[in-house]
């Protein structure tokens, strides 16, 4: 007994360890990243924007495939070819309809309003910066590095309670943050991208998903994306209860995307439970992951 409690706190402190690592080369391909892009020539703004964002992903990408992903005991590719594409789709889909169902019911309660309609300024640069950056880098670090070596060192519950609550408090520090918005984030969007990634054992899905929220809720609707304001395609107005607009934070903290969101979350973990996707803990029988 004393033996196999040896062995596991070994394994735990390899795999903390390479965790540290992991993050060290994240930020390191970040740091990079914001040295090369704070050195490009002048340009429009929306080139600008884009060049920046596909700066950071190369490198942070190349980082992930070439290192980080390396020091996991399995080894696995998170950031897979095959499937990239369904996964972005299926992503996509899910967040922009989900976060358009949290306006609709916004609407239907008289809480959200269109003010002025229609401009196109700013789509480049939003879709760039506000979406596709954030989807992709904030899925790599909380899922795609912190989820699996906690997961890998305590199992899938563990690891799920604990990126959910470093991903809604990371949002502590945006403007209009109170502690229900981070409570918010941490429920509502920990559990869906997390249940996302335990679904379906990648980083497409939450990736997809976490840009089109963004997308959806900051460009589309005109509604502040965790508490920072966008000039989006309309501009639109929120007033009643802060419960049910979530006050200067935007719909993320109100209980409408609490519910529904939260809903959509526990059903792709159930899902991943049911298809036999969660991990235990190392001191416990592991089950294979299925592969359908």
């Amino acid at each position: 007994m004393e033996e196999a409690r040896h062995t596991h706190g070994q394994a735990v402190w390899r795999s903390f360890v390479a965790m540290l690592g992991a993050i060290a080369l994240y930020f390191a391909a970040t740091a990079l990243a914001i040295i090369i892009s704070s050195n490009l020539p002048a340009m429009d703004r929306d080139l600008a924007s884009v060049v920046k964002v596909t700066v950071t992903i190369a490198l942070t990408l190349a980082a992930y495939k070439f290192g980080i992903r390396r020091l996991s005991k399995s080894g696995n590719d998170d950031l897979p070819a095959k499937g990239m594409i369904m996964g972005l789709v299926l992503g996509v889909l899910i967040g922009g309809a989900l976060f358009a169902a949290i306006v609709g019911v916004a609407a239907l309660m008289g809480v959200y309003r269109i003010t002025s309609c229609c401009s196109t300024v700013n789509l480049v640069s939003d879709l760039a910066t506000a979406s596709i950056m954030p989807g992709f880098m904030e899925e790599l670090f909380f899922r795609g590095i912190l989820f699996r070596w906690i997961e890998e060192m305590s199992g899938s519950w563990m690891a799920l309670v604990i990126t959910a609550v470093l991903f809604g408090f990371a949002h502590a520090l945006n403007p209009n943050a109170t502690l229900f918005s981070s409570t918010a984030i941490a429920v509502e969007a920990g559990i869906l991208l997390g249940g996302a990634y335990m679904l379906t054992r990648n980083l497409w899905l939450p990736i997809g998903l976490h840009a089109a929220w963004n997308f959806t809720q900051g460009y589309l609707f005109g509604i502040p994306v965790s508490g920072v304001a966008e000039e989006g395609l309309v501009t639109s107005r929120l007033s009643g209860p802060e419960l049910v607009t979530g006050g200067g934070f935007g719909l993320e903290a109100s209980v409408i995307a609490f519910v529904l969101a939260t809903a959509a979350g526990l059903a792709m973990v159930i899902l991943a439970v049911r298809r036999r996707r969660v991990l235990l803990p190392p001191w416990k029988a592991r089950p294979l992951l299925s592969a359908n």
